[in-house]
């Protein structure tokens, strides 16, 4: 495979002269073609493949079997300068290690070891969805670095008002008040953990004051939704990306979904005989059931018959670019972006979840119901759908009281 893809080469980029990823070349290249990398790109990845090698000498590997993960991680440049691909290199060959099961799970270190048993409490005691429980055990890892836990229960005692004081002050300079409001939380629930597991004296997790955040002070973002329609319209629906954008967004702008919902669309989500789209919510993992619209019908078939690619896969929205796969919500977003600056609409939002909040209150001006409109954006309580009136500014306006005239121009006392 590699005397194909570089004959030139070849006896430069050989097994004797690269003792360490020489014998995983080929298979390593193969890989890469397998995935959708055209030939060019494999071949400009392949650039720095010996100044690599003799990174990975330099810190004492000599053979592929010697080779960690932590080793070929270690070789990636701080910085990324323009027209090096040797970061690019490291980041590929550790998905494929990965991938062939060539490196062997690190053994975790105390302080992740300590996150993995919260995060099990989390799970089991208290029944935390998976994406709070990740976050949750990265905030608790910050802070037992920051206490300088060693894995003994001395270091654990070191937990004062001032250390946890510290660690808050550390974290706000990088967080809202909204977002230090969560750290708060985690950082409470996980002294409460330790209380539990006798590791430290009950008390602590009181001595925090959160951050006071106030329900409802921040609007949803909405657009109009005259610039909803008119961002549609913009997307160049004559090539495959465009029309699997436009597919996918009219989609979130249909139902309100969520960027995550639209990724993990799957082909026998959509029932087309019966006329409708099943799918599992994101954020509350419950079944929705949605009826299939003769426009997005539309968009869907244009977008499977001419613009998908013929990859196996069964999610609906794929890369337009290798390596193949789904498209996941970074890219949603980014595509989402992309268009909304080439339509020059005075869109502020950065993410494509302002045309669920743009949708509710769509449907609110409408005349739609709050129990209708929570059916479509499947929230569980009206509570969540009433957040979406305070956006219906004009609405609200037609029923203010007028101004009580004042008599005679003076003031009653």
């Amino acid at each position: 495979m590699l005397m194909e893809l570089l004959p030139v080469v070849r006896q430069r980029v050989s097994v004797s002269s690269l003792p360490i990823l020489g014998p995983s070349l080929d298979d390593y290249v193969g890989w890469m073609l397998g995935r959708g990398y055209p030939r060019r790109t494999v071949r400009e990845y392949l650039r720095p493949i010996c100044r690599l090698e003799g990174r990975l000498l330099d810190q004492g590997v000599t053979a592929n079997v010697q080779l960690t993960r932590e080793a070929l991680l270690s070789c990636r440049p701080q910085a990324s300068i323009m027209g090096d691909f040797l970061p690019t290199l490291v980041n590929s060959l550790d998905r494929y290690f990965l991938s062939q099961g060539r490196f062997h799970p690190a053994k975790p270190t105390v302080i992740a070891a300590k996150a993995m048993s919260y995060g099990e409490y989390l799970r089991k005691a208290r029944g935390f969805s998976p994406g709070t429980i990740q976050q949750y055990e990265s905030i608790s890892q910050e802070f037992l670095d920051c206490l300088g836990f060693d894995g003994g229960a001395e270091s654990l005692r070191n937990i004062d008002a001032t250390v946890i004081e510290s660690f808050i002050k550390f974290r706000g300079r990088r967080a809202s008040r909204a977002n230090l409001q969560k750290i708060v939380a985690a950082i409470r629930s996980f002294l409460k953990f330790l209380v539990m597991s006798g590791e430290i004296t009950p008390g602590f997790d009181g001595q925090i004051i959160s951050y006071r955040v106030y329900r409802g002070e921040r609007l949803p973002r909405a657009l109009a939704w005259e610039t909803v329609q008119a961002y549609l319209e913009a997307i160049d629906r004559s090539t495959p990306i465009g029309k699997r954008d436009y597919a996918m967004f009219l989609l979130m702008a249909t139902y309100g979904l969520r960027r995550g919902e639209v990724g993990s669309l799957k082909l026998e989500n959509i029932e087309w005989r019966l006329g409708r789209i099943s799918l599992v919510q994101t954020k509350t993992g419950s079944g929705i059931t949605l009826p299939l619209t003769d426009d997005v019908g539309a968009s869907l078939l244009d977008y499977l018959q001419h613009g998908r690619p013929n990859w196996p896969f069964r999610e609906v929205f794929l890369r337009a670019r290798a390596p193949e796969g789904p498209l996941g919500p970074p890219a949603i977003s980014d595509a989402f972006e992309a268009w909304a600056k080439r339509s020059g609409l005075p869109i502020p939002f950065k993410g494509p979840h302002c045309l669920r909040h743009s949708l509710a209150v769509h449907l609110l001006r409408q005349g739609g119901s709050l129990k209708e409109i929570g059916d479509v954006l499947g929230h569980r309580n009206a509570e969540s759908t009433c957040i979406y009136i305070r956006l219906a500014v004009e609405d609200l306006r037609e029923v203010a009281l007028s101004l009580p005239s004042v008599m005679g121009g003076g003031h009653e006392k």
